[in-house]
């Protein structure tokens, strides 16, 4: 179904602009069911913040949704919950440039690609043909430069790292002319059992120092809110882009009182009662990471439409 954007659904580039202007982070929350879509939706009305929504082709694979029905679900809540804040519908680490044109083609604002796992130079023919292919269609490209790891492999293969180099940094952003990108300093996907959480804020101000493009974490869940507030504001511009997903899997699921993952059409079979317990649970989740997390409470009064 094609789309009619309301204006108060943005690029991602439109988005990070702002949260560096003002000194905020983005919270990048990634549903996982479609019915969750709303109450990220809700928590960034109330809390009047600016919001991303996400979904990885990873986690498109393993919950059994296609970028439209995605995509479909987004519109019908912006719509239908009466959303004005701004918003950004963004595809996170996707390999596939198949994913990223259906992903387009449905309504995304944003997309990923992530050839992180690439030397450079392939990493970067990759992510400028993505570019050109997004840009001319209006849409903002993040990029991975590095390697993040993972706890749980929902968003990528590999628990591989490799921090990020502020030199490549500077050339793969001047060669490939993306909006945002993701770099590794510490953080990583999933969650924090055995290894602590870190951020390594002298890379953090090197990239930035060499390097105007917006940057993004990975791995939000589970970093300490004080932690993330000095990455957020460092001199000269910090993280603009926190991405945030276990956590509202786990709000989902502990309101609901069980462990394991469901597929979406699972969830969408569930009872109205059991879906809005779950929903309060994901709410509660995203309102409390935008006031003491993001610092993003109050922030979508900076944006004009």
């Amino acid at each position: 179904m094609k789309h009619t954007k309301p204006g108060n659904v943005i690029t991602l580039k439109q988005a990070l602009e702002l949260a560096e202007q003002f000194e905020y982070a983005n919270g990048s929350f990634s549903p996982r069911y479609t019915p969750m879509i709303t109450p990220v939706l809700r928590a960034a009305e109330k809390a009047k913040s600016p919001a991303i929504v996400q979904i990885s082709h990873k986690e498109l694979l393993r919950y059994g949704i296609t970028p439209a029905e995605f995509a479909d679900e987004f519109y019908l809540r912006v719509r239908s919950e009466h959303i004005t804040v701004p918003v950004v519908l963004h595809l996170d680490h996707t390999k596939e440039l198949e994913t990223i044109a259906a992903a387009i083609e449905a309504g995304f604002t944003s997309v990923m690609i992530d050839a992180s796992e690439k030397n450079l130079e392939e990493n970067i023919a990759i992510s400028q043909e993505v570019v050109d292919y997004a840009h001319a269609r209006g849409v903002s490209v993040e990029a991975e430069l590095g390697m993040i790891g993972t706890t749980d492999f929902v968003e990528t293969d590999k628990d591989e790292e490799l921090y990020t180099d502020p030199q490549e940094a500077k050339y793969f952003a001047e060669q490939t002319r993306v909006d945002a990108l993701a770099v590794s300093c510490g953080t990583a996907h999933g969650v924090y059992m055995v290894r602590e959480p870190k951020i390594d804020y002298a890379r953090l101000q090197a990239i930035r120092a060499l390097n105007p493009v917006h940057l993004v974490l990975h791995g939000g869940s589970g970093v300490p809110a004080g932690m993330m507030a000095k990455a957020i504001t460092l001199p000269g511009g910090g993280v603009s882009k926190v991405n945030i997903a276990t956590d509202l899997e786990l709000a989902f699921l502990g309101a609901l009182g069980r462990e394991e993952r469901m597929t979406n059409e699972e969830c969408k079979a569930l009872s109205p009662e059991w879906l809005e317990k779950g929903r309060a649970g994901v709410e509660s989740t995203v309102a409390d990471k935008m006031v003491n997390f993001l610092g993003s409470k109050g922030k979508a009064v900076h944006f004009r439409a």
